[in-house]
Order: structure tokens, then C-alpha cells, then sequence
């Protein structure tokens, strides 16, 4: 289960949608409890990442530099990397065979599908889905 504060919730989607012709990237920090499908992740902090892949309009390269930027502040917050979030902008919601191929951190990874305005999570290379549940949201 990843736990995502509304808040973020919304940044992340402002990401994506900054310029929704490219994907976007970005890591997620925060602290995760047990391991595996069963670990539950508690998102605290997002940070957007420049995509500097060749083919922007298809696929995602996170900025290297940028990408260890981001985990030294995780660090130094004594947070972990929880997840890796990027858009799709054709969609689907699902992970690309490239997304599949490429996973190389054992967190969820997050799929912002613009065509349809779904966020899913997903635990790569393996394509099990992850529950999400979207915290700080009071019913109407």
C-alpha cells in the first residue's frame, strides 16, 4: 500500500501536466515499513526531476545528477525513496514495455495516464499493481 498526501497528490499531477506533450519524472521520499509487495509506503515529499531521455514524448530518463540531488536530501531528512512517479501522455495508465524493462528500484512506481486522469501505482519489473490511496482528502 503507498500512502500519498493529497497535497502531493496534486503537485505531482501539476508536474505532468506543466508540459503534458513530455513525460515527467520526479522521486518520492518518505519512510516504508516491511518489504516487498506487503511493505506499506508513507509518501512525505515529492521532487520533480528534469526528463532528459531523447524521445521525451515516449519515454523518461531521470536528470542523473539531479536524481542523486534528490536522494542526498532524502538522506539528510532521514527519509527513504518510496517511489518513482512519471506520466504517460497518450496514456495507458499501465507500464510500457520500456517502463517494465528500465525499473531498477524495488519501490512503486507511479503512472500519471493524462489522457484519463488516472494515477496508478506499480511495483516493476513484475507489473503488480500497487494499492494507492490518496490521504488527507475529507468526504463531501
Amino acid at each position: 500500500m503507498l500512502h500519498l498526501p493529497a497535497s502531493l497528490h496534486a503537485a505531482l499531477w501539476a508536474h505532468a501536466r506543466q508540459d503534458p506533450a513530455r513525460e515527467c519524472v520526479g522521486a518520492l521520499g518518505g519512510r516504508r515499513q516491511g518489504s516487498g509487495l506487503n511493505a506499506v509506503w508513507d509518501v512525505q515529499t515529492l521532487y520533480p526531476l528534469p526528463n532528459i531521455a531523447p524521445r521525451p514524448d515516449r519515454e523518461y530518463l531521470a536528470e542523473p545528477r539531479a536524481l542523486l540531488r534528490a536522494l542526498k536530501a532524502m538522506r539528510a531528512e532521514e527519509l527513504d525513496l518510496v517511489g518513482l512517479y512519471h506520466s504517460h501522455p497518450r496514456g495507458p495508465q499501465e507500464p510500457s514495455e520500456t517502463d517494465l524493462r528500465l525499473a531498477s528500484y524495488e519501490v512503486p512506481y507511479l503512472i500519471a495516464d493524462l489522457r484519463s486522469g488516472r494515477l496508478g501505482a506499480f511495483h516493476l519489473p513484475g507489473g503488480q499493481r500497487v494499492p494507492l490511496r490518496i490521504t488527507g482528502i475529507t468526504p463531501d
